[in-house]
């Protein structure tokens, strides 16, 4: 039978490694990595501290996944990377475990994290996230599934993304994208609904009308937010909707970054009255 090991692969005796796992050239593998079934660990990937890694993965040449935090806070505690199922981590991927112990950096299922992606400490991306090349994310950012990130660019620490968000490429990401909106420029706006996004992703004629009506409500209105928030109510209650103004009012709680700004400057924020 052919092995699944290359013999040029370091891998520490107490590393727990599925036999189904494939591992490359030059790997380095630690002693508190567990990596599941049919994952394909490429060359030159080193996995490291307290790391969890599910079925299916592949995890391409250079990455390198469970080193400490780049967090001047951090004082040796342990903690954790966990990774989910059926995730492409593309070349030179770095992902920090996170600051804080028992705390971790948490990755979900059916992500792609294209080449050069840095995933801060405390991240947490839930399913079906396409992140392209190049994008850094700082630490505490929360990214809600099937968003899409374009490439080269950065995401401040504590910024929330919101599902099924769109984010343009070279934008900086300084506050909160809500859900379901295409932001884009620097600084970045909201600019329109993600509407090429959420076809495809199968949402119907009825919940795109409501999502537009909800857009122009917060967008394209001379609405305060609190008005702006009080007419989604009326739109009805939609799971889109609840979890929109959801996402919305959590914005203005402390410790978020309140939310990037419609097109003509105006923001649904902590520090403005109008939408």
């Amino acid at each position: 039978m052919k092995t699944l090991i290359h013999p040029t692969a370091v891998i520490h005796p107490n590393a727990e490694l599925h036999p189904t796992v494939q591992v490359g050239a030059y790997a380095v593998i630690g002693g508190h990595v567990k990596v599941g079934s049919e994952t394909v660990i490429g060359a030159h990937v080193v996995l490291d501290g307290l790391t969890e890694i599910g079925s299916r993965n592949r995890i391409f040449p250079g990455a390198v996944i469970g080193t400490e935090p780049q967090d001047l806070k951090y004082a040796g505690e342990l903690s954790w990377v966990k990774i989910g199922n059926d995730n492409s981590i593309r070349e030179y991927v770095t992902i920090n475990r996170a600051t804080g112990a028992g705390e971790a950096t948490e990755i979900g299922d059916g992500n792609l994290l294209m080449a050069y992606v840095h995933v801060g400490h405390n991240c947490i991306l839930e399913d079906s996230v396409i992140i392209a090349n190049s994008v850094a994310l700082a630490g505490h950012v929360h990214i809600e599934a099937k968003a899409r990130l374009s490439g080269v660019l950065g995401v401040h620490q504590f910024v929330h993304i919101g599902r099924h968000a769109m984010v343009g490429g070279m934008t900086r990401i300084d506050r909160d994208v809500p859900p379901f909106m295409t932001v884009e420029g620097n600084p970045s706006r909201i600019r329109a609904l993600n509407l090429i996004g959420l076809k495809r992703a199968g949402f119907t004629n009825a919940q795109l009308q409501t999502l537009k009506k909800a857009f122009r409500f917060l967008y394209r209105s001379e609405l305060t937010f609190k008005d702006a928030l009080e007419n989604l109510e009326l739109l009805g209650d939609t799971e889109e909707l609840l979890h929109l103004r959801r996402f919305l009012l959590l914005s203005q709680m402390p410790g978020r970054r309140g939310l990037i700004p419609g097109r003509g400057g105006k923001a649904t924020s902590k520090n403005d009255e109008s939408v």
